[in-house]
């Protein structure tokens, strides 16, 4: 009888030991749903379509612009931002990318944006950006070096018009 208690005991560990193992290899629960989309108005759709095919020669609109470290070059997040420059900044020599996203009318060419990047009040680079209205969204990542310590500014022009500044310290 006491082989029996002491087979029934084994049996006990290995199936709560078991239990113990399936909870413990139990799938991480799924990831929460995507955050529904607000649907923009008619109104907006209308005049974004209208943009899109009829305004020819009026120029792209800078929708988003970041300074990023990472851009993906395939998956769900292809030429996507996957990694922007936090507030605390980036060591010296670092290259970040400027990322930006345009509307452009269809079938134009656009060759007069340009990266300018400050240091303080120095132009230290000034680089071109060639922009062609093929889809619904244009997207353009321009690298740049920041060589020394401060502050500096980077700025998305189109001509002598600033369309955005983004700041960034470096260490």
């Amino acid at each position: 009888m006491a082989g029996n208690l002491k087979q029934l005991a084994v049996c006990a560990v290995v199936a709560w030991g078991g239990v113990a193992m399936a909870q413990e290899q139990a799938p991480a629960p799924a990831a929460p749903a995507h955050e529904p989309v607000k649907a923009p108005s008619a109104d907006a759709v209308k005049s974004t379509w209208d943009y899109f095919y009829k305004a020819q020669g009026q120029g792209p609109v800078l929708v988003e612009a970041k300074l990023c470290t990472e851009v993906a070059k395939d998956g769900p997040n292809k030429f996507e931002c996957t990694a922007e420059v936090g507030p605390e900044g980036v060591k010296a020599n670092t290259n970040v990318m400027v990322w930006q996203s345009y509307l452009v009318p269809q079938g134009d060419t656009v060759e007069d944006v340009m990266i300018q990047v400050k240091q303080g009040n120095v132009v230290r680079e000034t680089k071109d950006v060639k922009l062609k209205g093929e889809g619904w969204r244009a997207r353009q990542w321009t690298g740049v070096r920041l060589s020394k310590a401060g502050e500096w500014t980077i700025s998305v022009m189109r001509g002598d018009q600033v369309l955005k500044s983004l700041s960034v310290k470096v260490l």
